[in-house]
């Protein structure tokens, strides 16, 4: 053939240098693999096989202990975190480790058995299918507990008259997120847009592309903040990157060394019409149930209010900030001081049957560093998990006696009771008489303080409004 390099036509301009095509382009199917290349696809074949499908049988267990009938997003997102765990309930490092001996073992045995095999094409093409829909899974699961702002709430008024100090860096991270629900809306919706581009083939690395930094950034998150959640965002990390490996190279080569580079469009035959429809069944069925089913429930989840704090009502009117006018312990009236240390500094009385005391009695620091969703109140610890500043106590309401018990709500407190009668003189004053836990008498009064808050104002302005305190 002749060579048209440099090669000037009848206008007298230079025509584009002729490609040299090669025997093997880029991104062509191989049909025969090396033996490196096969013994790797056997482990990771193994390994993500059996971190994806949900082989132990307490998946199982939780799954029949479901109430179908009544079904729950909590449900859903409790199966959705399924990982292979062998050190107790929540996932650690060392079960990656048995799982990959597992796979070693397995990749021993198979390599013996299976030594003349030329390639992996078709079992390579389901194991992708495997993970993809296991990782947008993942992200589903998550993703729509943000774009309904659920995951990271608004701070409580316990929260917003708490010094800065007294809460950990976990606490500081999620209550940061939750002051711009919008924001947190848009990172899930990063999450559940991704997830839906890994459904389809075509799309599926565009999909790696977004979500390995935003999964990166998660687990450095947890990482910088002491999350507990690092070990499943690094998990789903890892899933993210198998799949990306697929086109690396070839992306390496079409926008790095701008050579001509052929997709591998490998796709099994289905010759038969129920393997076709099947197919296409199992991906809307998918799509109804976790993206249809699921995201509506946390729509109702965020209809009802957020599953972090109790949702039972408090005293009505009650809800505000309190300065401690008075307070008198076994009928000695003890003075303001900020080192007293029985002495209550403020009270705040949640919206819900929650009661917070600031003061310098210790407070036993509790955690909540992963994702739980509760129904029941006393399960909802996000209030009080985080922060040393404040004890919080959950109460039962007697309006005819008018009377408070008072339950601590941290389980490291959780023998402390008290029992309180109340009285309202007026709108702004409460007045608290009975016994604390160690039987001491008390007397306060309190007198509610008209306090602004930015974040509430913003809320009701706009955030482009000026605001007026």
């Amino acid at each position: 053939m002749k060579s048209i390099e440099n090669e000037t036509d009848k206008l007298g301009k230079v025509s584009v240098p002729a490609v040299k095509r090669r025997e093997k382009p880029e991104g062509h199917l191989n049909l025969k693999w090396t033996y490196w290349e096969k013994t790797a696809f056997r482990f990771f074949f193994i390994y993500f096989l059996v971190q994806t499908l949900p082989l132990d049988w307490k998946f199982y267990r939780d799954a029949f202990a479901i109430d179908w009938t009544a079904l729950h997003y909590r449900d859903i997102f409790n199966l959705s975190r399924y990982t292979p765990r062998f050190f107790g309930d929540q996932p650690v490092f060392a079960d990656w480790g048995v799982v990959a001996l597992l796979a070693m073992a397995g990749t021993l045995v198979w390599s013996r058995l299976d030594r003349n095999r030329r390639e992996y094409n078709a079992l390579y093409y389901w194991l992708r299918v495997v993970v993809r829909y296991r990782l947008a899974v993942g992200l589903l699961a998550y993703g729509f507990l943000k774009f309904f702002p659920l995951q990271s709430p608004l701070p409580s008024l316990s929260h917003l008259n708490t010094p800065y100090g007294d809460f950990t860096e976990w606490k500081l991270f999620s209550l940061t997120l939750g002051i711009v629900p919008s924001y947190e809306s848009f990172l899930g919706l990063v999450e559940i847009g991704s997830a839906i581009l890994l459904l389809f083939r075509r799309t599926a690395t565009i999909g790696t592309l977004i979500i390995i930094p935003f999964l990166g950034n998660v687990f450095v998150s947890n990482l910088a903040y002491e999350g507990g959640e690092y070990v499943y965002s690094l998990y789903l990390t890892f899933l993210a990157l198998f799949l990306f490996a697929f086109d690396a190279r070839r992306l390496f080569s079409v926008f790095t060394l701008e050579q001509p580079t052929l997709p591998n469009r490998y796709q099994p035959v289905l010759t038969e019409a129920w393997q076709r429809n099947g197919r296409w069944a199992f991906k809307v069925a998918f799509l109804l149930f976790f993206v249809g089913l699921y995201g509506y429930q946390t729509y109702q989840g965020y209809l009802v209010g957020p599953y972090h704090y109790p949702q039972q009502p408090g005293l009505a009117g009650a809800e505000g900030l309190y300065h401690v006018r008075e307070f008198r312990l076994n009928g000695k009236t003890l003075a303001a001081s900020p080192a007293d240390p029985v002495r209550w500094k403020d009270v705040v009385f949640e919206k819900w049957a929650t009661l917070s005391i600031r003061s310098n009695q210790p407070v036993r620091l509790t955690s909540a560093l992963t994702e739980e969703i509760s129904l029941d109140d006393t399960d909802r610890n996000y209030e009080y998990a985080g922060t040393t500043g404040r004890h919080y106590y959950q109460y039962h309401l007697d309006t005819l006696k008018q009377v408070l018990v008072l339950e601590n709500r941290n389980p490291k407190h959780q023998t402390e009771q008290w029992r309180l009668h109340y009285t309202r003189p007026n709108d702004q004053e409460l007045i608290l008489r009975g016994a604390n836990a160690q039987h001491d008498s008390l007397y306060v009064v309190l007198e509610k303080v008209n306090k602004k808050y930015l974040l509430h104002e913003a809320a009701r302005e706009g955030r482009r409004k000026a605001l007026k305190l």
